[in-house]
Order: C-alpha cells, then sequence, then structure tokens
C-alpha cells in the first residue's frame, strides 16, 4: 500500500455527481452554502471529471475514481489512442516506467498477465492504486520509484513502456528526445538488457529523422492521428537493430474504420511521383498521419494519382481511390490568384472551408481579402502548382 485513500463522505459525493457539469469557479464561491460538502475536494473531482469526460470515458464512466490536483492531460492517452497501442503487445509482464495518470496502464492490463506501474511521484501513485480498484484491475502493482532506479533492481519482462516528459522541470518544452525525463537515449542499452521489446510514446512533433539517429533499435514507428489530428509517434525498439525502419500512419476518423499506410523508409527515398499539368476531376488530400510520416512521393505512387507541386502535398486525379487515406473532394473550378478571377469567386462562393498549402497568404488574410464566410459544404483550397502558378481550387467533399 502506497498510503492512505483519501476520504470521501457521502454529501461530498452526492454534491459530485450532482454538480458534474458545473462551473467549478461558481462552485467555490458558494461554498458557504454547502458546509457539508468538502468543497476543494468537491471540485478537484468536477475538474478531473470535466477534463477526462471525451478524452478517456472509461475512466469518466467510473464514479469512484480520484484525481490529482492539478491534474494535466496535455501528454495523457486519450482512451482511443491508448486501445491503439495496448492492441500491439502482449505478453506476461509489461513495466510502463512512467506512471502518470495511469491511462496506458490501465488498457495495457487487459492484454499481458501482470503490469508493474512505476511512477516518481508519490501522490500520483497513492491516486493510481485507489483508481485501479475503482477500475476493478487486480493485475497492477504500483511502484513509487524513479525509471532509473527501478531498471536496476528489476529482473527481465516481457515489454517496457515509457512516455517521457516533454517539459523540463523550468516548463520549457523540450524539443529532443535526449532533453525528455527519462532521458532514453541515455538508457536504451540497459532498457534492451531487460527486456526484448520497448515501446516509446513521444509527441507528435517530433522530428523522425532526428529520432532515428537519436535511437539505434528502432524497428518501427507508427505515427497516430485522431479526427485528422495528430496525436502521438510511437517508437516500437527491439534487440536487434533493423536496416529497414517500418512506418505505419493510422488516422481514426470520426464514426469511420481507421485508415492506414504502411511503407519502409528506404520507399519514400526511392518512389517516384508524377506532378500534374493540371488540376483534374478529383483533389486528394492526405491525412494528418500521413503528411506528418513524410511519404510524399511513395503516397502519389501508390495510390497512381498525380501531385500539384513538390511543397503543396496536394494531389489529382481523374479517378477516384476509396482506399486513400486521407479526404477527397471532386474539383468544381479551380480561379486564378488574379484580380478578375478573385471578383468571380467573390460573387460565386458565399461562404467556405478554406485552407492554405504551400500559398503566400494565410488563412485569415485571404478570407479577409475574399470576405468569404467560414463553414458550408464548399471546400476553397489555395495552393501552388507545378508550374509555380498560385491557385484557389472550389471543390466539395466526395469521400
Amino acid at each position: 500500500m502506497i498510503a492512505k485513500r483519501i476520504p470521501m463522505d457521502k454529501a461530498t459525493l452526492h454534491f459530485i455527481l450532482e454538480h458534474a457539469n458545473s462551473d467549478v469557479h461558481s462552485l467555490m464561491l458558494q461554498a458557504a452554502k454547502f458546509p457539508e460538502v468538502d468543497m476543494p475536494l468537491a471540485v478537484r473531482q468536477i475538474t478531473g471529471m470535466q477534463k477526462v469526460k471525451n478524452k478517456i470515458p472509461t475512466f469518466y464512466a467510473c464514479k469512484n475514481l480520484l484525481y490529482p490536483v492539478k491534474l494535466s492531460l496535455e501528454q495523457s492517452s486519450s482512451e482511443i489512442t491508448a486501445k491503439h497501442k495496448s492492441a500491439l503487445c502482449e505478453g506476461n509482464v509489461l513495466a510502463d516506467l512512467t506512471g502518470g495518470f495511469g491511462v496506458d496502464a490501465y488498457f495495457f492490463s487487459f492484454r499481458f498477465d501482470n503490469i508493474i506501474y512505476v511512477e516518481k511521484d508519490p501522490e500520483l501513485c497513492r491516486l493510481a492504486e485507489h483508481n485501479f480498484k475503482a477500475l476493478n484491475r487486480k493485475n497492477i502493482t504500483v511502484i513509487n520509484d524513479t525509471a532509473e532506479n527501478f531498471l536496476k533492481k528489476t529482473d527481465s519482462v516481457s515489454w517496457i513502456f515509457l512516455d517521457p516528459a516533454r517539459r523540463t522541470e523550468s516548463g520549457k518544452k523540450a524539443v529532443l528526445l535526449s532533453d525528455c525525463e527519462p532521458n532514453t537515449v541515455n538508457l536504451a542499452d540497459e532498457l534492451l538488457s531487460k527486456t526484448g521489446h520497448v515501446m516509446v510514446k513521444l509527441s507528435p512533433m517530433i522530428d523522425i529523422s532526428v529520432l532515428c539517429r537519436e535511437l539505434s533499435n528502432i524497428t518501427e514507428i507508427q505515427i497516430v492521428a485522431v479526427e485528422n489530428e495528430c496525436k502521438e509517434v510511437i517508437a516500437i525498439l527491439t534487440e536487434k537493430a533493423s536496416n529497414a525502419i517500418s512506418i505505419k500512419t493510422i488516422h481514426f476518423p470520426n464514426s469511420k474504420p481507421a485508415e492506414t499506410l504502411d511503407f519502409d523508409l528506404n520507399d519514400e527515398h526511392n518512389a517516384v511521383v508524377r506532378y500534374a499539368d493540371e488540376v483534374k476531376t478529383y483533389l486528394y488530400e492526405p491525412n494528418a498521419a500521413v503528411l506528418k510520416s513524410g511519404a510524399f512521393k511513395l503516397t502519389g505512387e501508390r495510390f497512381g494519382i498525380d501531385k500539384l507541386h513538390i511543397n503543396s502535398h496536394l494531389y489529382t486525379s481523374d479517378r477516384m481511390d476509396s482506399d486513400f487515406p486521407g479526404r477527397i473532394f471532386l474539383v468544381e473550378k479551380v480561379y486564378d490568384f488574379s484580380k478578375n478571377s478573385l471578383k468571380e469567386l467573390q460573387a460565386e462562393v458565399k461562404k467556405s472551408n478554406l485552407t492554405v498549402r504551400n500559398f503566400p497568404v494565410s488563412v485569415n488574410e485571404l478570407r479577409k481579402k475574399l470576405k468569404i464566410s467560414e463553414g458550408g459544404d464548399i471546400y476553397l483550397f489555395a495552393t501552388t502548382l507545378k508550374d509555380g502558378k498560385k491557385v484557389l481550387i472550389c471543390c466539395r467533399k466526395a469521400k
């Protein structure tokens, strides 16, 4: 046992459930009206519940969970990404060396016989021990220690998972993996001496080429996006280094099947892409995970579509391929970026979703210039063609 459980009386619990969607600042001002309620604890709980409601619905559904004083979900896995990571591995024992709020450990516990949750913050350990019991996960052991100390004392395990902190003690964002805590670069050899498989969750902002230089034993990199926003990069390390690192992109659109694109880094290097002489019937926009992967040439080659410009990352074709990992639009009209053409656009389009790709004007500047309101079912892509010509492509969703 890490520490005693936080007591919560019935009056406070009832108040929390009654005011789960209330404004916490207003509740604090009304504390005098509810003397029987532990208001600081209630506000802390309500704040936590509101933060996890959409991101981690399984945790929200468990009303007996306890939340830390300052729950930061900036780096915490969402339920959908935690489930994805857990599906990548299984075995006897997994050690989570950066336990945090316990989201990843919880979902890993359905794939392993035993989970070791390691966390250096004693308060988080105390809450995790309570929460895992509330969630009825009996195969998770909570250990209050640093990743470095745990590794020195532990025997071999099936898998090791890390989600290094991406902020320094001063609060600045860490750019390089070697600047994160714990330092996975320095620990790599020791990690692989304890297991044959290491999974490292990384920032969606990390430079993949730099990552491959920092860690020598990477065999696979996964890039995960949810609703067209890149959420995390996952690196899998094994004892034997691979000459061809496997890249897998996974995008979870809202209420639609996952979109995937798998390739080796060498595939992108060797791919040959065609460039379009003009915008054709359909416009193809890769999802956020594919864009993050840098598979710009490979995307065109694999789906037989022509790229608009080396830096535009939009593609066109006269045929529609529904397997494409991204959005497909039916082109209605292409406008030049000239005064007369823009006047014509203003007369014909009053409302649109505006996107800028490889274009000298920002979205806000262009929207102000065109005097077009946001929204509707028309999409405008301001971009550059092969010959350097600036255009606005007017289209509607086909997929």
